[in-house]
């Protein structure tokens, strides 16, 4: 390690802000979370992709400086197996000085929204965290990952051993109480029902010099403090998708957009809580980032509408148009939405006959409107395995609100 990280970790220590790394950080939900917290300052983010991490670097590397970045790192896109290849000397001298490794590997082989498939490469990718944990050893562990993560692949009629398991027993063989558990982010003041397994680790070292502290402390402490936490932010628990985005509506108005042939939307008037949180330090003239409509073929327009009309499920949908294949929800202004997915044309607009724009999800994933997203709006066939545009990077991240919750109860677990 060089004389200036040394310098960094230990002038991180003196403000008392912990140091973690970002693993899989995509485009920062987690990293703006524990940023957000107060408590927490970044050493560095590891994300394959060109994109997302475009977005992290705008938002939390060049205008929070969020991050101690070391001289032995480039700054730019990483791929974890290239830097545990190329670095494990520069790893492994951070044991001790690193409290927290944050992130998930990518959840798409496991996704019950997509199709399942054990043999997806980015599975492996369980493999190259646990070779980065043993490296690092880091005080703490905060993993996330989908729902599916906990069930097993079946093969003939057969369920296999769930790759949380796996999880949880390499890391207390590396050394570490660990503690997994589902968590509903609808419940933690995100609208939107989104359920995630997260696992917290708990070095052996630190649950010896306080028996206290463990990993299912971070749960019983997360539960016992969202409310006081959402109170102080003057939120509430549960908003709908109606206090989420109402004040986006396409009837407020539209201009140009970045992108030729498309409008924007601008701010109606501030109708709840969220809304005001999420517009925190923006002006209501103000542009808004990434709120760009779909064009939409007047066919297609007519079709949504009566969907909303008619309150049409998705399968009513699919047969009023003889449609081959769909899966488009109406979504329900008084709830919070499903689990958006990285597939826009997944949802049609509560009450105007449209997808959402990438801001609304972003609001919807918690991301102040402050956030901007850079890259494609969207891609499609074979460039989705190399491309993660805009709503991808969304649909992908974990909600700061909820990263904002964890970094705090993370912390003083190892105060």
């Amino acid at each position: 390690m060089t004389e200036n990280t040394n310098n960094e970790i230990k002038e991180t220590t003196e403000i008392s802000k912990s140091v973690y790394i970002d693993l899989f950080a995509g485009c920062g939900g987690l990293s703006l979370g524990l940023h957000n917290s107060g408590e927490w300052k970044g050493l560095f983010a590891i994300e394959k992709s060109i994109d997302a991490f475009e977005t992290l670097n705008f938002n939390l590397i060049k205008k929070k400086n969020h991050f101690d970045w070391p001289d032995w790192l480039e700054k730019k896109n990483h791929d974890i197996n290239q830097i545990i290849e190329d670095f494990s000397e520069e790893l492994t001298s951070l044991r001790g000085k690193v409290d927290l490794v944050a992130g998930g590997p990518p959840c798409q082989g496991f996704s019950m929204a997509g199709r399942r498939v054990e043999s997806d490469s980015r599975n492996s990718l369980i493999n190259s965290y646990i070779k980065f944990i043993k490296l690092v050893r880091p005080k703490t562990i905060f993993f996330e990952n989908v729902k599916g993560f906990t069930n097993g692949f079946k093969k003939n009629n057969v369920r296999g051993r769930a790759y949380s398991s796996f999880v949880e027993e390499e890391l207390e063989v590396l050394g570490y109480k660990v503690k997994g558990q589902l968590i509903n982010f609808s419940n933690y003041g995100i609208p939107q029902k989104r359920t995630r397994f997260i696992l917290v680790g708990v070095e052996n070292k630190l649950f010896a010099q306080n028996p206290e502290i463990n990993s299912e402390t971070f749960f019983n402490r997360l539960y016992e403090n969202k409310e006081s936490f959402l109170i102080n932010k003057d939120l509430i628990v549960n908003p709908t998708l109606e206090e989420a985005i109402s004040d986006l509506l396409q009837s407020n108005g539209t201009i140009a957009s970045e992108t030729p042939k498309f409008n924007a939307g601008i701010y109606g008037g501030i109708k709840s809580k969220y809304q005001k949180f999420m517009r925190k330090h923006k002006g209501d003239k103000s542009e808004i980032d990434s709120h760009r409509y779909a064009r939409h073929s007047e066919e297609v327009k007519s079709r949504f509408q009566i969907a909303i009309n008619e309150h049409l499920t998705s399968s009513e949908y699919r047969n009023r148009f003889n449609l081959k294949k769909s899966s488009t929800k109406i979504l329900d202004a008084k709830k919070p939405t499903p689990t958006i997915t990285t597939l826009p044309d997944d949802y049609i607009h509560y009450c105007e006959p449209r997808i959402m724009t990438v801001r609304e999800y972003a609001r919807i994933q918690s991301f102040p409107d402050t956030y901007q997203f850079k890259g494609k709006y969207t891609t499609g066939g074979k460039r989705r395995t190399n491309e993660v545009p805009r709503y991808s990077q969304i649909g992908n991240a974990i909600p700061p609100l909820f990263g904002e919750q964890a970094g705090i109860i993370l912390k003083s677990m190892i105060k």
